[in-house]
Order: C-alpha cells, then structure tokens, then sequence
C-alpha cells in the first residue's frame, strides 16, 4: 500500500501560499540539468554531474520507483501569472523523501534544495519542507523524519531546526550532520496545522490545470 501511495505523487499537485509543489516529469530535466552543473549544488547536494541521457534515466527511474517520492517545487507567484506560463520557467527546485530504512517503513529521509538563486532566502525551502512532511504524515503513514546535511550548509541546518528537527549524528567521514524529528501526537498536531494554505489537486501532466 505505502509503494502505490509513493506513486500516487504522480498525479498530485501540492499548492502552498509561496510554493507549489508537482510531480518531476520530463518537461522539467533541462532545468533541472543545467542546476545541478552549478559546482555548488553538487557540494551541496554531494551529488556527481550527469550527462543531459542520464538525467533524463534519472527522471524516470525516481518517477516508477517505489521508495521515493519527488516533487518540483515551482514559484507560486510565478505559477499563478497570467499568461499561464510554462512550468519550467517557475521552476525554483526540487523536494524528495526517501524511505530508507526496509525495516521502518515509517521512517522518511527528506531533502529539499532550492536551486534558482533568486528563490533563495524568502521561505521556499521551509513551505516545501512543511508541505512534503504533511504529505508524508496523511498519505505515506510516516512518524519520523531525518534530514542529512552537509556540515558548511548552514541555511539548511537552521531551516530544519526552526521545523523542530534535533541533531543526532554527525559524520566526519561525509562531513555531513544527520538530524532527526519523531511526531508525537503534539508535533503532528503542530505540522499539519503548520501549512494553513495547504490545498491538494489533481495533476495532469502537460496541462495548464488547475491554475
């Protein structure tokens, strides 16, 4: 049950006051592609550059896979403006949970990273964040979430402590700081209040709807 649920991502559209998170379809690789040349969001992400082939066999591989959920997360303002622009061009970055943990299907490791620069600094990583872990709480049955950061990302490190998140390893090795939040029924209560805005609609690839 909790593999469908991971894929019905795919036809789900998360739309928050400054966010909008949608499903990574293909329509969105090139973006995505020229990002993560950025030698920074490779250190900061600790991810390796790949041909514009392989992201688009990555696309597809993290769309059918059933223990990880993506969203691109899209401008709100930008997406909202008329003319209806096309998504790629609200394109501020990407959100992900991945269940890593075989023997704990409750157990989420999330990732947010927003890639567009002028994106930066104004909430989008915090709405994404709070707006994933709801999801990952009402349809994937998740209770507790861990977010593995690099040591020198500070923005990210204070971002997952204003979300209640606790440091509970650090890697020398992977110069990485893993922190941790288990829902109690308080901190439920807390994130799903958190995303007032929240409103969930359906998404069909390629169409304008549901501006």
């Amino acid at each position: 049950m909790q593999a469908d649920a991971m894929r019905l991502n795919q036809n789900t559209l998360l739309l928050g006051k400054k966010v909008v998170l949608v499903p990574y379809t293909s329509e969105h690789v090139p973006r995505y592609h020229e990002w993560m040349k950025s030698e920074e969001l490779q250190r900061l992400t600790a991810s390796e550059p790949l041909t514009l082939e392989q992201e688009y066999a990555m696309q597809c591989s993290w769309r059918e896979d059933a223990d990880k959920c993506t969203f691109i997360v899209l401008d709100a303002e930008k997406w909202q403006a008329q003319p209806v622009p096309t998504e790629e061009s609200c394109m501020a970055g990407d959100v992900n949970l991945f269940l890593t943990d075989v023997e704990d299907p409750t157990l989420g490791e999330i990732e947010v990273m927003i890639a567009e620069p002028s994106c930066r600094g104004q909430g989008f990583g915090t709405e994404a964040a709070l707006l994933m872990m709801s999801y990952g709480v009402t349809k994937l049955g998740l209770t507790k979430f861990e977010a593995k950061i690099g040591q020198g990302n500070e923005p990210s490190i204070r971002m997952f402590q204003k979300l209640h998140f606790k440091q509970v390893a650090v890697s020398s090795i992977f110069q990485e700081v893993t922190f941790r939040l288990t829902m109690s029924e308080a901190e439920r209560q807390w994130l799903l209040e958190k995303p007032s805005h929240l409103e969930e609609k359906p998404y069909r690839e390629g169409s304008t709807e549901p501006h």
